[in-house]
């Protein structure tokens, strides 16, 4: 099977163009408006940003070559187990074609649960923005393969306006600045490649020392197991986003909780090891020459301690795609 990236694009937009036909635009961002002004905003982001690693819990139906990930798939109950197993927020699939999503399973999951939820989709309209507030999102992801940096500055204000935040998503090494300075405060580094939809575990950890501190920093795809949390934890990475993992879990529930607490200990393991790196620099100082210790790296990692490519929520396996026309 040969899928583009451009097909699930088209998908999500023929979708949007049959809601215009029960909603307009102009309609809906007064709604959207309306709903925002009695919301608290930054909800997402206040809830990604806790002590730990935060899970980013998904419900998804599907995937593309899988078909099926759970039988009986119930979106509001996956993700009252989700939130009973302690995931900061839950991310929501509301593509229809490839992925059986829908947006009536995120208003079904904002409605049953008090978490914050994300509508993930391939956004590329604003009318999609404003569809995620009113249908009780606390965030919309926007990916910047899609949108060059003034689209995506103007869909992050978008969103804001209506009272959402935005995770804003890459891949790419050269997309990084354009993630950073959209104005989110939420950037994820997608460890998938959407250009070949090959997945490198090493990724997101190779790009986090670029990353700036005062931004929430997430990492997306490749996350199975508890050592891969930790790992991430010692990367830096105050969230994750975890979905084939789950939804095709025996247990769901008991695996997430397992994430949850690899999170937890991840991140105190790694701020011990940041404590301990800067007492072995003060006591190897010069002590006529305060300052000329070498600080560190804290969160770099040993190229050699794990595989170099790690396969894992693997949606995609053998697609051919091209993205070149999206940007």
């Amino acid at each position: 099977m040969t899928l583009l990236l451009s097909d699930l694009v088209d998908a999500a937009r023929d979708t949007t163009r049959r809601q215009r036909f029960v909603v307009g635009e102009t309609g809906l961002r007064a709604e959207a408006e309306e709903l925002g002004a009695r919301s608290i905003a930054g909800r997402f982001r206040a809830a990604l940003d806790a002590a730990g690693v935060s899970v980013i819990a998904e419900v998804k139906g599907a995937s593309p070559l899988r078909g099926p990930l759970r039988d009986p798939f119930v979106p509001a109950e996956l993700a009252a187990e989700y939130q009973d197993n302690g995931a900061a927020a839950v991310s929501v699939l509301t593509e229809e074609h490839f992925f059986a999503g829908s947006i009536d399973h995120l208003l079904a999951v904002s409605s049953s649960i008090e978490l914050p939820t994300l509508r993930k989709d391939f956004v590329t309209e604003l009318y999609q923005v404003f569809r995620a507030a009113t249908a009780g999102a606390s965030a919309v992801l926007l990916i910047a393969e899609l949108l060059d940096g003034a689209a995506l500055r103007e869909f992050v204000l978008a969103a804001h306006s209506v009272g959402i935040d935005a995770l804003v998503e890459f891949h790419r090494p050269e997309l990084l600045v354009a993630a950073v300075e959209s104005g989110s405060g939420i950037v994820g580094i997608n460890n998938r490649n959407l250009d070949t939809m090959e997945i490198d575990f090493e990724h997101a950890l190779t790009l986090a020392p670029e990353l700036p501190p005062d931004i929430v920093s997430v990492a997306e795809s490749a996350i199975r197991e508890p050592a891969d949390v930790v790992r991430v934890a010692e990367a830096g990475f105050g969230a994750i986003l975890v979905g084939t993992a789950l939804v095709s879990a025996e247990d769901p529930g008991v695996l997430l909780e397992k994430l949850v607490d690899a999170g937890a200990a991840g991140a105190e393991g790694a701020s011990a090891m940041r404590a301990g790196l800067g007492t072995a620099d003060r006591d190897t100082a010069d002590p006529d020459t305060p300052g000329t210790a070498d600080p560190g790296t804290p969160g770099t990692v040993d190229p050699g301690a794990a595989a170099a490519e790690k396969q894992g929520d693997d949606d995609y396996p053998d697609i051919d795609f091209d993205s070149a026309t999206l940007l």
